[in-house]
């Protein structure tokens, strides 16, 4: 599928986040923007349905039940079949040792809470594209 606002072609993103409203907000917009989105309470369904399912981005809230989005994107970097996709961490916490640690595990790009649902867009896109060329 073709991405309007881009040129280029619309990814498949896993959204893994537990804040129903995050999962609402972040699925209309990217589905607004073209994109096809897969959408999952928590990191173990993630890590679950990665390698079934596979995507062009990840989108991990770092804080959730059971698994964090740090944890899943180390484990998401350890597999060759789910390694390659880009991640981008959503946080509510900006500190730089936060941020150093989700680079570390694999992390591509991170998006502070609250954030605009455009910039958002803007930056699954601009990864996305960038990761397919």
């Amino acid at each position: 599928m073709n991405d309007p606002f881009s040129g280029g072609v619309a990814a498949h993103v896993l959204v893994a986040d537990d804040d129903a409203d995050i999962q609402d907000l972040v699925a209309f917009k990217l589905t607004q923007s073209g994109h096809q989105v897969t959408v999952v309470e928590d990191g173990r369904a993630a890590l679950r349905g990665a390698p079934e399912q596979p995507v062009d981005l990840a989108l991990l809230d770092i804080r959730m039940p059971g698994m964090s989005g740090r944890d899943v994107c180390r484990n998401l970097r350890a597999e060759p079949e789910t390694a390659t996709p880009p991640v981008i961490m959503i946080t509510a916490r900006s500190q730089e040792g936060d941020i150093e640690v989700g680079f570390a595990v694999g992390a591509d790009d991170f998006i502070t809470k609250p954030f605009s649902p455009r910039e958002l867009s803007s930056r699954v896109t601009a990864l996305h594209n960038r990761a397919a060329t």
